[in-house]
């Protein structure tokens, strides 16, 4: 497999969390980061391992009072499995036994501790995310089409042949289902779920109907609710909200949900038998899906703590991203997959933009050209990035 430079950077002065779905590279990004220091791995992926401390979670603190001098790490992979460790974890950066390493942790979700009421440490612990691979990280290796068919886990880039990409997607949907819900014990009937990832990936990118999807699914809205929460909660997807100046009013509003992956929502929607192409509907909503993740990931590297949310009025005209920028004004965003976008795309900027108070009004495309009419700013969709702030000098990322 190829080796990617990632843009994930845990500062390394402190110990950390690093959480992300499975598959997109946690425990090789902490391997690589930690390679030239002394390291004890403790792999809870491994039955015996998350056997012996889930039933004695003190052993570790024990053991550490005899190891502590032989090691600057302890690095604990999927921390969710034995979350009582973290108690154990607490105490020994407080501790004044001795002179602890550091701790390195990775799960697939900060949330799903959480909600396991689980010690996240109080700070003591800095939080990162990773995600899928950026553009930026897959550099020349980027190619648009294959990105939207098969989505950048980095396993997907070993595989030579289609054949090849979509059993590793077909079976990385299965390996969810059975590690990150059942053996969590996360549903009792794994049927509906699984019939709710389907109809939630065939949605995907589009306004949440939950009453529907209840009825569509066999369950009530309840339910679907709190399915969604758990794709959140194992960060296979995250909610777009309506934009409103007010928070109260934003969490009001209908969301939209856009799975993590383009490759993964193909797979679960069971559509990875039909390649897309450019100019069909099918590639400009996976184009969307991706240039939104995107975002979201460009944003939690580079620190820049934007908030992003959709705009819709009762009568149907859409600005398919607002991107508020602290200090900056609004970033308004029409995203369009077209090489030769139109102002007749843009139609709803122009109407709507005056509404929204002071902004920036953008069309991202595919277009090779950069230029402005009525105030609309077109250019590529990597040009765009760079030009509302995601992405940041080459300097600062290198």
């Amino acid at each position: 497999m190829s080796i990617f430079k990632r843009h994930c950077k845990p500062i390394n002065s402190n110990s950390y969390f690093l959480f992300g779905a499975r598959g997109t590279g946690k425990t090789s990004l902490i391997h690589g980061m930690l390679g030239s220091e002394r390291v004890w791995v403790i792999n809870l992926l491994e039955l015996t391992t998350e056997d012996l401390y889930r039933r004695d979670p003190d052993l570790l603190y024990k053991q550490l009072l005899v190891k502590h001098a032989e090691f600057d790490w302890v690095f604990i992979d999927e921390i969710q499995k034995a979350p009582e460790l973290l108690n154990v974890v607490h105490r020994a950066i407080e501790s004044r036994e001795f002179k602890s390493p550091k701790f390195a942790m990775t799960g697939s979700s900060a949330r799903k501790l959480k909600r396991g009421s689980a010690n996240l440490l109080a700070g003591r612990a800095f939080v990162n995310n990773l995600y899928p691979l950026t553009h930026i990280e897959l550099a020349d290796q980027f190619q648009l089409d294959q990105v939207l068919n098969w989505g950048s886990l980095p396993k997907i880039f070993s595989f030579q042949e289609d054949q090849e990409k979509a059993e590793f997607l077909r079976a990385y949907g299965l390996t969810y289902l059975k590690e990150e819900i059942w053996n969590e014990h996360l549903v009792d009937n794994l049927d509906p779920f699984r019939l709710f990832l389907e109809v939630a990936a065939q949605a995907n990118g589009t306004i949440v109907n939950y009453l529907k999807m209840a009825r569509d699914v066999g369950v009530n809205e309840k339910t679907v609710k709190r399915y969604f929460e758990l794709l959140e909660e194992t960060l296979l997807g995250f909610h777009l909200n309506a934009y409103s100046r007010s928070v109260r009013k934003r969490q009001s509003k209908s969301p939209k949900f856009y799975l993590f992956d383009t490759g993964v929502a193909r797979a679960l929607a069971r559509f990875l038998g039909q390649r897309i192409t450019p100019k069909t509907q099918p590639y400009g909503l996976a184009f969307e899906q991706f240039l939104i993740a995107e975002c979201i990931r460009l944003n939690d590297y580079f620190r820049k703590d934007f908030r992003f949310s959709y705009f819709r009025t009762k009568e149907g005209a859409e600005i398919d991203l607002i991107i508020d920028r602290p200090g900056e004004s609004l970033a308004l965003i029409e995203i369009k997959s077209s090489e030769t976008p139109s102002m007749n795309d843009v139609k709803h900027l122009i109407k709507l933009r005056d509404e929204l108070g002071p902004c920036e009004t953008f069309c991202f495309s595919n277009s090779p050209l950069e230029y402005i009419e009525e105030g609309i700013h077109f250019l590529n969709w990597k040009d765009g990035l760079k030009k509302v702030g995601l992405v940041p000098g080459n300097d600062a990322i290198q």
